[in-house]
């Protein structure tokens, strides 16, 4: 797995390692039991902050996907599963988008479209 950072982005550089992370989890480039690079080395690799490193892996371990384990470091849990309260957040967040996707004239069989490819791609 490799990780990469865009610094100019919009998204936190936390973020885009908790996104990048995930991403190999779902590709299935990281299995449960697989060992991370600790903080400190993550941060060294990448060139940032370890407290940005530290902020992305707690977000990760909060989410039920890494277990943390002091100075052993980071290891991959079987990850969360899905509820009625997740599956209401998904909902919340599919109508944000849609809204979002409609101020920018986007009617519901193009969004519906661009669901459908996106899923197609594996994303």
């Amino acid at each position: 797995m490799l990780l990469s950072i865009a610094p100019g982005s919009d998204v936190p550089i936390y973020l885009q390692l908790r996104h990048q992370i995930v991403d190999a989890l779902v590709r299935g480039e990281l299995r449960e039991g697989d060992q991370l690079p600790s903080v400190r080395q993550l941060a060294v690799d990448l060139g940032i902050n370890l407290h940005t490193v530290n902020k992305a892996y707690k977000v990760l371990e909060d989410e039920g996907y890494l277990s943390l384990q002091g100075r052993r470091g980071a290891r991959v849990t079987a990850g969360p599963s899905y509820d009625d309260d997740y599956l209401g957040q998904l909902s919340e967040t599919l109508g944000r988008l849609f809204t979002d996707a409609q101020s920018h004239g986007i009617d519901a069989d193009l969004f519906r479209g661009i669901v459908d490819d996106t899923l197609s791609k594996g994303a």
